[in-house]
């Protein structure tokens, strides 16, 4: 098994980049395997490890169509949707939580507010 060639940070020669540099590049790796690692020392815990990929190996990312945009509006949507109280939170529920901050803090609710006054409460 042949061991990747590793770089230290800045000293990669032309003609590699990490994924995100490939991406500015309006590349993606396109199913090559990774060419070579790059490392950046830190002090505490082991080094930074950043993959890189060949340039010309690179293949053009592929283009959002009509239908890829409707699935990620729909999965952004989705996220967006309590499961406790099936209500549109208007921002991306903290997966943390699993739920909106409503459901999931009931005790916390504004001094006059009930239940079934909340914007939160099921139709």
């Amino acid at each position: 098994m042949a061991t990747l060639p590793v770089y230290r940070w800045r000293m990669a020669p032309d003609g590699y980049a990490t994924y995100g540099q490939l991406r500015a590049l309006g590349l993606r790796p396109g199913g090559q395997a990774v060419a070579a690692q790059l490392e950046r020392p830190r002090r505490r815990r082991g080094p930074l490890v950043a993959y890189l990929y060949r340039i010309d190996l690179a293949q053009p990312v592929r283009p959002m169509t009509v239908t890829r945009w409707a699935a990620l509006a729909k999965a952004n949507a989705a996220r967006r949707i309590c499961p406790e109280c099936r209500r549109d939170a208007g921002y991306v529920i903290p997966a943390s939580l699993g739920m909106c901050p409503a459901c999931a803090f009931p005790n916390n609710a504004p001094e006059g507010a009930s239940w079934n006054s909340s914007p939160h409460t099921a139709p």
